[in-house]
């Protein structure tokens, strides 16, 4: 083969303008489409939600169903402004969490060495969300038993309050998890469960949304760009497209 450097040409001119004549012919077979109006959009054309719509529990038992819900329940008490957790659905949406792919951390790396890390390196424990909600119930049954005789769902109000404060600050020894861990994953489960559209079985009848005046998933906000310093009372909309969405209870 001879030298393209003889020629007065060097291999990578060769190659770049060969490259950029291939692009010349691609630009040149492209036609033009001119878009007018509101693009067509279909509810999930591309990117369905996982949703478990089967009736009944999925994952907790009936004892522990009643555990969490007096958990929520603490947690986001009812007042003049919404309901409390477990009304709001968020035992509903933590029980069908659990029974997918978040509850068994399948989509996770979860393989050793497992360290305590950093605040900054966040949760390094081994354990599944499955495995913390099963292990923290039942330590949290027995703590309860053993100090009060009653479980947690038999607690009066302010006792309730006391035990889930001593949660939070990890002044509790529970056997075989870290109550503190328990804590944090309860407390953003029910958060979660509370504020997320109501197609994944809490935020029943988007009672958060109305609470806060979220519009929820609307597709087109231009109409209301230009109505600034105004209350639009906009009626929360699902991603389902129902405005008047009901979890199942």
């Amino acid at each position: 083969m001879s030298d393209p450097s003889s020629s007065g040409i060097s291999r990578r001119r060769l190659l770049s303008a060969s490259a950029a004549s291939l692009t010349v012919v691609a630009v040149s077979s492209v036609q033009a489409t001119t878009i007018t109006g509101i693009p067509r959009w279909m509810l999930f054309d591309h990117n369905n939600p996982i949703i478990n719509d089967a009736p009944g529990l999925q994952f907790f038992t009936a004892d522990e169903a009643v555990e969490v819900d007096a958990i929520v329940s603490q947690l986001i008490p009812a007042d003049e402004y919404s309901c409390n957790g477990k009304d709001a659905g968020c035992t509903v949406f933590i029980d069908q969490q659990l029974a997918g792919s978040y509850g068994d951390a399948s989509r996770n790396y979860m393989q050793a060495p497992f360290q305590s890390g950093t605040a900054a390196q966040g949760d390094q424990s081994p354990l599944t969300p499955r495995e913390r909600y099963r292990l923290g119930l039942a330590a949290l049954h027995d703590y309860c038993q053993q100090k009060y005789n009653k479980k947690f769902s038999q607690l009066a109000g302010e006792t309730r309050n006391q035990v889930l404060e001593a949660l939070e600050k990890g002044e509790i020894t529970l056997s075989h998890i870290d109550s503190k861990v328990f804590f944090d994953q309860v407390l953003s489960n029910t958060m979660e469960g509370f504020f997320a559209d109501p197609i994944y079985g809490g935020n029943r009848d988007m009672i958060s949304w109305k609470m806060i005046g979220f519009p929820g998933a609307r597709y087109d906000y231009r109409d209301y760009l230009t109505k600034t310093d105004q209350k639009l009372d906009l009626i929360p909309i699902s991603i389902m497209g129902s405005s008047a969405w009901n979890t199942k209870v």
